[in-house]
């Protein structure tokens, strides 16, 4: 029978886990290692490797997307991605390690308290991409140059234009319990997905768990995913969404379906998607390459255009049309808080949704 690991699990761990108490933005070292820039000796090392093992919580067409981009600049390796929910992968590494199998090379989160504890464990390598130095802020990679923010995330309302008129939109949290959304909305859950588990947690924390209370009495259908969400307003499968990839409403509706973003009033949910270097990454060569150029300039712009998220890279530049993060009222990211209380966010939350 499977097990399934909680962040109490991996904390406990085998011999394989050290127990430190540094977060994500505490260093351990004296300063992070040299910047490096994309070497032809670095280039050479990794065709020899051949590829990259990338496990992310992207949406699975975008991540492809990337590594193609990746292979055509580096002709001979190939990127190997392994999509799932930013839990799941996070659930899979641990067993992985456990099993005291490396097979991650790199790794993208939805979750940034997923990088407290794989750094508390000791299983990340430090590496810092010569654009990260000069390109991004010091608040959007480790000080000990064991993760970097590759992509940043909301998690906006959003609903269906063919169902409800624009007038009638929610625009706010509060806006959802009203009566009239009851059996109408769409919500994906936190023991899957890393933007959810930020979402719920920074929801519960600003609007009370009496707020999850009464919401769950609308009859919210429930389904996995941050990219579920977007898909099932899209289809018309429910007027509303609750919460879910704010990236992929926008790219729904520059595909031409009938769907628009609300960005609530009380503040949206934002999670910051960060990546690292595994230390014991099979292909430690095409690795560092890969996250170097997906930190680039090219890879960023990436997370711009092609995925419709928000980039650190102070090069990036963002489609007209599209409201800036600056100018969107922002619920406060607080990954130590989520790394503590993730285990009872999950349970408390299947408890009142029955999920």
């Amino acid at each position: 029978m499977s097990h399934t690991f909680t962040r109490r699990d991996i904390l406990k761990g085998t011999t394989a886990l050290a127990v430190g108490t540094t977060v994500f933005a505490e260093p351990l070292r004296a300063a992070p290692p040299p910047a490096e820039a994309i070497t032809p000796q670095l280039i050479e090392a990794a065709k020899k490797e051949g590829k990259c093992s990338f496990y992310t919580a992207m949406d699975l067409q975008f991540a492809e997307q990337l590594g193609k981009a990746f292979e055509q600049k580096y002709p001979g390796i190939s990127v190997k991605v392994e999509r799932s929910g930013a839990e799941r992968v996070f659930t899979r590494i641990a067993q992985e390690y456990q099993s005291n199998i490396a097979a991650v090379d790199v790794v993208n989160t939805a979750d940034a308290a997923h990088v407290i504890v794989w750094k508390r464990n000791k299983w990340l390598a430090a590496y810092v991409p010569q654009d990260v130095a000069q390109q991004f802020d010091k608040a959007y990679y480790d000080a000990d140059g064991f993760a970097v923010v590759t992509r940043i995330l909301v998690s906006p309302i959003a609903y269906n234009t063919d169902l409800v008129k624009k007038e009638d939109a929610p625009r706010s949290f509060a806006d959802l319990l009203d009566p009239k959304w009851a059996g109408k909305m769409v919500k994906a859950h936190p023991a899957y997905s890393g933007t959810i588990m930020n979402s719920t947690f920074q929801v519960a924390r600003d609007l009370g768990w009496d707020y999850f209370e009464k919401l769950a009495k609308q009859r919210v259908l429930q389904v996995q995913s941050a990219t579920d969400t977007p898909k099932k307003i899209a289809l018309g499968e429910r007027a509303v969404m609750v919460d879910g990839a704010g990236y992929l409403v926008i790219r729904e509706k520059e595909a031409g379906k009938p769907v628009e973003v609300v960005y609530p009033t009380e503040g949206t949910p934002l999670a910051t998607g960060p990546s690292a270097v595994f230390a014991r990454a099979p292909n430690p060569n095409a690795a560092r390459l890969f996250y170097n150029w997906m930190h680039g300039r090219e890879g960023q712009q990436m997370i711009v255009d092609v995925a419709r998220q928000y980039s650190a890279h102070k090069q990036t530049v963002e489609k007209p049309g599209v409201r800036r993060i600056s100018e969107i009222k922002l619920m406060k990211e607080d990954p130590e808080g989520v790394e503590k209380n993730a285990d009872e966010i999950k349970k408390r939350y299947a408890q009142i949704f029955r999920v």
